[in-house]
Protein backbone atom coordinates (compact mmCIF):
# COMPACT_ATOMS: atom_id res chain seq x y z
CA UNK A 1 0.00 0.00 0.00
CA UNK A 2 1.19 3.18 -0.50
CA UNK A 3 0.14 6.96 -0.26
CA UNK A 4 1.58 9.79 -2.49
CA UNK A 5 3.66 12.83 -0.74
CA UNK A 6 3.82 15.48 -3.14
CA UNK A 7 5.04 13.82 -6.24
CA UNK A 8 6.48 10.58 -4.79
CA UNK A 9 4.89 7.53 -3.19
CA UNK A 10 5.77 6.52 0.23
CA UNK A 11 5.10 2.62 1.20
CA UNK A 12 3.57 1.41 4.83
CA UNK A 13 7.21 0.26 5.79
CA UNK A 14 8.34 4.08 5.60
CA UNK A 15 5.44 5.08 7.57
CA UNK A 16 6.12 1.97 10.79
CA UNK A 17 9.68 4.04 10.17
CA UNK A 18 8.63 7.05 10.47
CA UNK A 19 6.37 6.39 13.50
CA UNK A 20 8.96 4.26 15.33
CA UNK A 21 11.05 8.25 14.95
CA UNK A 22 8.35 9.53 16.77
CA UNK A 23 8.22 7.61 19.46
CA UNK A 24 12.39 7.53 19.46
CA UNK A 25 11.49 11.13 19.78
CA UNK A 26 8.86 10.92 22.45
CA UNK A 27 11.10 8.61 24.61
CA UNK A 28 14.02 11.34 24.04
CA UNK A 29 11.87 14.64 25.19
CA UNK A 30 10.87 12.76 27.89
CA UNK A 31 14.33 12.55 29.27
CA UNK A 32 14.69 16.46 28.57
CA UNK A 33 11.54 17.18 30.16
CA UNK A 34 12.49 15.25 33.29
CA UNK A 35 15.92 16.59 33.48
CA UNK A 36 14.40 19.89 33.70
CA UNK A 37 12.25 18.68 36.20
CA UNK A 38 14.58 17.44 38.55
CA UNK A 39 17.01 20.26 37.94
CA UNK A 40 13.85 22.75 39.27
CA UNK A 41 12.64 20.68 41.90
CA UNK A 42 15.96 18.53 43.16
CA UNK A 43 19.14 18.20 43.68
CA UNK A 44 22.49 16.91 41.87
CA UNK A 45 21.52 13.48 44.00
CA UNK A 46 18.39 13.59 42.04
CA UNK A 47 19.66 13.97 38.85
CA UNK A 48 22.50 11.66 39.06
CA UNK A 49 19.82 8.79 39.90
CA UNK A 50 18.80 9.38 36.34
CA UNK A 51 22.21 8.72 35.20
CA UNK A 52 23.37 5.46 36.95
CA UNK A 53 21.97 2.13 38.75
CA UNK A 54 24.25 -0.19 36.57
CA UNK A 55 26.14 -3.02 37.18
CA UNK A 56 29.14 -1.07 37.34
CA UNK A 57 27.88 2.13 39.08
CA UNK A 58 25.34 1.33 41.75
CA UNK A 59 23.11 3.84 43.33
CA UNK A 60 24.47 2.97 46.68
CA UNK A 61 27.76 2.82 45.76
CA UNK A 62 28.12 6.31 44.04
CA UNK A 63 29.48 8.43 45.94
CA UNK A 64 27.53 12.46 45.63
CA UNK A 65 29.31 15.37 46.42
CA UNK A 66 28.75 17.19 49.52
CA UNK A 67 30.83 20.29 47.81
CA UNK A 68 28.46 23.32 46.66
CA UNK A 69 30.78 24.30 43.91
CA UNK A 70 30.54 20.20 42.63
CA UNK A 71 27.61 19.89 43.16
CA UNK A 72 26.67 22.70 41.26
CA UNK A 73 29.18 21.89 38.16
CA UNK A 74 27.43 18.75 38.02
CA UNK A 75 23.94 19.93 37.90
CA UNK A 76 24.54 22.05 34.97
CA UNK A 77 26.23 19.55 32.81
CA UNK A 78 23.48 16.67 33.43
CA UNK A 79 21.02 18.97 32.68
CA UNK A 80 22.66 20.15 29.70
CA UNK A 81 22.80 16.41 28.77
CA UNK A 82 18.82 15.74 29.05
CA UNK A 83 18.41 18.96 26.99
CA UNK A 84 20.23 17.79 24.56
CA UNK A 85 18.74 14.13 24.53
CA UNK A 86 15.68 16.33 24.51
CA UNK A 87 16.93 18.18 21.26
CA UNK A 88 18.01 14.60 19.53
CA UNK A 89 13.92 14.11 20.08
CA UNK A 90 12.63 16.72 18.46
CA UNK A 91 15.25 15.70 15.74
CA UNK A 92 13.42 12.56 15.57
CA UNK A 93 10.39 14.64 15.34
CA UNK A 94 11.40 16.37 11.95
CA UNK A 95 12.89 12.97 10.65
CA UNK A 96 9.30 11.19 11.15
CA UNK A 97 7.61 14.42 9.64
CA UNK A 98 9.94 14.85 6.87
CA UNK A 99 9.43 10.73 5.75
CA UNK A 100 6.06 10.91 6.49
CA UNK A 101 5.30 13.84 4.61
CA UNK A 102 8.06 14.51 1.20
CA UNK A 103 10.02 10.97 1.52
CA UNK A 104 13.12 12.99 1.97
CA UNK A 105 15.88 10.18 1.44
CA UNK A 106 17.71 13.38 3.18
CA UNK A 107 15.95 13.10 6.58
CA UNK A 108 16.39 9.56 6.37
CA UNK A 109 20.18 9.86 6.35
CA UNK A 110 19.97 12.49 9.07
CA UNK A 111 18.41 10.10 10.97
CA UNK A 112 20.74 7.49 10.38
CA UNK A 113 23.66 9.31 11.34
CA UNK A 114 22.98 11.96 13.40
CA UNK A 115 20.54 10.19 15.40
CA UNK A 116 22.70 6.79 14.90
CA UNK A 117 25.81 8.68 16.90
CA UNK A 118 23.72 9.83 19.95
CA UNK A 119 22.11 6.67 20.23
CA UNK A 120 25.15 4.31 19.48
CA UNK A 121 27.22 6.47 21.94
CA UNK A 122 24.57 6.22 24.76
CA UNK A 123 24.71 3.00 24.09
CA UNK A 124 28.46 1.95 23.91
CA UNK A 125 29.44 4.53 26.59
CA UNK A 126 26.30 4.62 29.21
CA UNK A 127 24.78 0.88 28.69
CA UNK A 128 26.93 -1.50 28.32
CA UNK A 129 29.47 -0.15 30.70
CA UNK A 130 26.97 -0.60 32.89
CA UNK A 131 26.84 3.31 34.28
CA UNK A 132 22.90 3.40 33.67
CA UNK A 133 20.47 0.68 34.37
CA UNK A 134 19.68 -1.82 32.05
CA UNK A 135 16.25 -1.72 31.42
CA UNK A 136 13.15 -1.44 28.36
CA UNK A 137 14.17 2.92 28.48
CA UNK A 138 17.80 2.68 28.06
CA UNK A 139 17.52 -0.89 25.67
CA UNK A 140 14.32 1.09 23.89
CA UNK A 141 15.67 3.67 22.26
CA UNK A 142 18.46 2.15 20.59
CA UNK A 143 16.21 -0.73 19.60
CA UNK A 144 13.72 1.76 18.29
CA UNK A 145 16.26 3.55 16.30
CA UNK A 146 17.94 0.26 14.79
CA UNK A 147 14.51 -0.56 13.59
CA UNK A 148 13.28 2.30 12.31
CA UNK A 149 16.22 2.80 10.15
CA UNK A 150 16.03 -0.93 9.00
CA UNK A 151 12.25 -1.04 8.18
CA UNK A 152 12.02 2.54 6.74
CA UNK A 153 14.32 1.86 3.04
CA UNK A 154 11.11 -0.88 1.84
CA UNK A 155 8.51 1.93 1.94
CA UNK A 156 10.72 4.83 0.35
CA UNK A 157 10.74 5.76 -3.67
CA UNK A 158 13.73 4.96 -5.38
CA UNK A 159 16.48 7.41 -4.84
CA UNK A 160 16.94 8.07 -8.40
CA UNK A 161 13.54 9.73 -8.73
CA UNK A 162 14.03 11.28 -5.20
CA UNK A 163 17.18 13.75 -4.12
CA UNK A 164 14.78 15.13 -1.14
Amino acid sequence: METETGNQKIGVAAKAGAVLFVLWGVLHVWVGAEGIHQYLGGDAKDLWNMLIGGSAVPKVAFQHTTDAVTAFAQRQLILNFCIDVGGYGVLGFAVAYLIWKQASWAAYFLGVLIIGIADLAFLLAMVTTGVIELNAGTVGGPVIWFLAVAITPFGMPSRNKSLS
